[in-house]
């Protein structure tokens, strides 16, 4: 007898489906890699990608202006929420620099921690655009300025809303210089962050002489510790006028919240305060109003504004053990020029055990510390542009240093500092024994 089978399915024409040929060479399918960018699928729309990163980097940089303006404001009785909120946006709009017109006179002073609270947050729009339409690593300069630019029409969008909600119940505001404003410093912004998330920094960064590079980045230390330098002197001469500093606050006569909210307030100015000593420190000092004059040879000041951040002015010329300030600017070039013939040192060779090590060359020197001083001078100088402003019209209507002046005596001091250090650091590093 034979085996008794099971019943095999049938295909139409009476083929069981365990007789159809079997094709053993056919390659399996691929399943594509996914992109650099990320999945097609997880991206999103540039516009929508654009307006939330906006709105999450005005609402963030926003809300704390409120909260500090809602505590100063917190025990006057004739104070309502939607006038609180006005004044807020009014702050917000002026810590882009964006001008107020007040009854008594032009209001332009920005806060400068609130602008860098406002700059950061725009910087990581850029990133989380960029990430949204799937340009990560893609080393794209078009992607980049497409993401910056979104981000900036979008942040623009926002601060014409807010130019029309202050001027519509408070001082006036112009919208097109809110509107351009906006757009520039939110697309430059967006920029920073959109070109290291894209890596196009990288890309740029490989294609610049190693000299460029040694002097942008020897330039930005300089100015970074000369700014340092400001910030440690003009928190120095603060806390020695505590106590006037103290008694200002004091005079408001707004409560417990509301010296806190003006300390607070304070405190926002209080970059304003480090670039204005800074600019002290290197020589053309500041102007807290028209004719006025705070340099280390002169101080020519008359009646001031009850502000605790002016507590710290000083009461005349430096002298004695003061003179010493005066070497702060060369010393921080030095620090910086120091730092940049051990990075060329080590660059070079590798190092050798022991105090003995390869000196660097004179030509990987000098013209980084050369051009270190234009790229402080630079930094400087728009550190000193955003930090200056008026307080209204009259006396008040110049506050801060002069930009051209402070970026041009960096510029020469830091160059001289930098060369100085670089070269005794090249003079003093012994060459090793043959």
């Amino acid at each position: 007898m034979s085996p008794v089978t099971p019943d095999r399915p049938s295909r139409p024409g009476g083929v069981s489906a365990d007789d159809r040929p079997v094709d053993r060479a056919a390659p399996a399918r691929r399943v594509p890699a996914p992109r650099a960018g990320g999945s097609p699928r997880g991206r999103a729309p540039l516009p929508v990608a654009a307006g939330v990163a906006a709105c999450w980097a005005a609402l963030t940089s926003y809300l704390p202006v409120a909260i500090v303006l809602g505590l100063v404001q917190l025990g006057t009785d004739s104070t309502t929420l939607t006038g609180t909120l006005r004044t807020a946006l009014a702050g917000w709009l002026l810590g882009h620099r964006v001008p107020i017109q007040t009854e008594s006179g032009p209001l332009g002073l920005a806060p400068l921690a609130l602008t860098v609270l406002a700059l950061w947050r725009l910087t990581r729009a850029g990133v989380h655009v960029s990430r949204a339409i799937g340009a990560r690593d893609t080393r794209s300069p078009r992607r980049a300025l497409l993401a910056a630019g979104a981000v900036g029409i979008a942040y623009a969008l926002l601060g014409v809303l807010a130019a029309v909600l202050v001027g519509s119940g408070g001082p006036e505001v112009s919208l097109t210089r809110a509107g351009a404003t906006f757009a520039v410093v939110g697309a430059l912004a967006a920029l920073v962050g959109a070109v290291r998330i894209t890596a196009v920094t990288r890309l740029i960064v490989t294609r610049l002489p190693g000299a460029v590079r040694d002097g942008v980045r020897t330039g930005l230390v300089a100015g970074l510790l000369l700014l340092g330098a400001g910030a440690g002197a003009a928190g120095l001469a603060v806390a020695t006028g505590g106590g006037d500093a103290a008694d200002m606050i004091g005079a408001y006569r707004t409560g417990v919240a509301g010296q806190a909210g003006i300390t607070l307030i304070s405190v926002a100015y209080a970059p304003n305060a480090a670039v204005w000593s800074a600019s002290y420190l290197l020589g053309p000092g500041f102007a807290v109003g028209t004719d006025t004059a705070v340099r280390t040879s002169e101080v020519s000041v008359g009646a001031l504004p009850a502000v605790p951040l002016l507590a710290g002015l000083p009461r005349g010329p430096v002298d004695g053990f003061g003179t010493l300030l005066l070497a702060v600017p060369v010393l921080a070039g030095m620090v910086a020029g120091w730092l940049l013939a051990r990075r060329v040192a080590r660059l070079a060779g590798p190092e050798r055990a022991g105090p003995e090590r390869a000196a660097p060359r004179w030509a990987d020197l000098l013209a980084p510390a050369a051009l270190a001083g234009p790229v402080a001078g630079m930094v400087l100088g728009a550190a000193a542009a955003v930090s200056s402003g008026p307080l209204g019209a009259g006396r008040l209507a110049q506050v801060g240093p002069v930009s051209w002046q402070v970026g041009a005596v960096a510029a020469g001091v830091i160059a001289a500092g930098a060369l100085l250090g670089a070269a005794a650091t090249r003079v003093l590093t012994r060459r090793p024994a043959q």
